[in-house]
């Protein structure tokens, strides 16, 4: 069957559960549907505050109703002898790991903290534009933590030097701090597409693994 999946929709990202129903890491679309395949997990389609589970072969039917009515609020993956909606949320029947308790300190997550802006200047860069500054420069005792290193563009960071804001006569738009949550996963929540999310992460200060 996956050899007939075309590339459309194919990247949507899919929240997993454990069988707890404890968020544990997100996927793509295309693993999303081989653990469905495999019987390995089920759809748990969210709607207005309740949620109803699905394996493949019910989800191939409800998706069938859903492309009828309510087409837009899915992405779509096309196959030989149907389509089918790719889920939001899937639960591992068989995986009762605890979610990890701490965000991965990475330039990734550093930069979905800041969102991209460099910290000194507010403008918003590509990643490809943008260097990680410490705060409190290494030369001065600074450490590489959270609370220490920000996004910032090459001309502030060349403006600051080696020295801290105030030396450099510079504001830092936001204190740094470390995320309750994976900041990634943040972006994500602000989106409609992703909005079912939310339940499962509302009261959850842990981060997903990214795969």
């Amino acid at each position: 069957m996956q050899s007939t999946l075309l590339q459309t929709g194919l990247q949507s990202r899919v929240l997993v559960l454990n069988k707890h129903y404890m968020a544990v890491r997100i996927i793509c679309a295309r693993r999303a549907f081989s653990l469905l395949c495999r019987e390995l997990a089920e759809v748990v389609d969210c709607e207005k505050g309740t949620y109803a589970n699905y394996d493949f072969h019910s989800w191939q039917q409800v998706s069938a109703a859903q492309q009828c009515f309510d087409a837009h609020k899915y992405d779509w993956i096309s196959t030989v002898h149907f389509d089918i909606a790719v889920p939001r949320v899937i639960r591992l029947l068989f995986y009762d790991r605890l979610p990890c308790q701490s965000v991965k300190f990475n330039r990734r997550n550093i930069f979905a903290r800041d969102s991209n802006r460099c910290q000194y200047c507010g403008r918003k860069h590509p990643t490809s534009e943008l260097s990680l500054d410490h705060v409190v420069p290494r030369t001065l005792g600074g450490k590489s933590t959270w609370t220490n290193i920000v996004c910032a563009c090459t001309a502030c960071n060349v403006q600051k030097g080696g020295r801290t804001p105030g030396q450099a006569g510079m504001k830092l738009i936001h204190k740094p701090e470390k995320p309750r949550r994976n900041p990634v996963i943040s972006a994500h929540l602000t989106t409609d597409r992703y909005r079912s999310w939310k339940q499962f992460l509302d009261h959850a200060y842990w981060s997903v693994e990214l795969t």
